[in-house]
């Protein structure tokens, strides 16, 4: 394990849109894994993907320099894709985004964490 000095550090602004796109990103992918349960191979609407190609740009902002965001990657709003191939995207981002947290995350007092 390395030593609190040698820890990597991060933005107070990263910190701050991790701490609002991480909730936000883990409720959405409950509800999409619900729906797919249902019907896995139905298809999202434009407006769905829309909003989560909104959430997921944020998420792909904070990540931006970190070596997971090369897979990251948009919904396509022209061949709407089914809420199968949505959970699994969504799981990739989450896979991201505690990764960042397992990285940064620090009980420093002179950490924004």
């Amino acid at each position: 394990m390395m030593q609190e000095a040698n820890r990597p550090t991060t933005s107070a602004a990263k910190v701050q849109l991790y701490e609002t796109t991480s909730p936000l990103l883990k409720a959405m992918q409950e509800e999409l894994r619900e729906f797919a349960k249902k019907k896995p191979d139905a298809t999202l609407s434009k407006g769905k993907v829309t909003l989560i190609n909104r959430l997921l740009s944020d998420v792909k902002e904070l990540l931006r320099d970190e070596d997971s965001s090369k897979y990251l990657d948009a919904l396509d709003e022209e061949s709407l894709p089914q809420y199968s191939d949505v959970v699994l995207i969504g799981s990739q981002y989450l896979a991201a985004l505690d990764a960042f947290h397992e990285r940064y995350y620090t009980m420093a007092p002179s950490s924004p964490w």
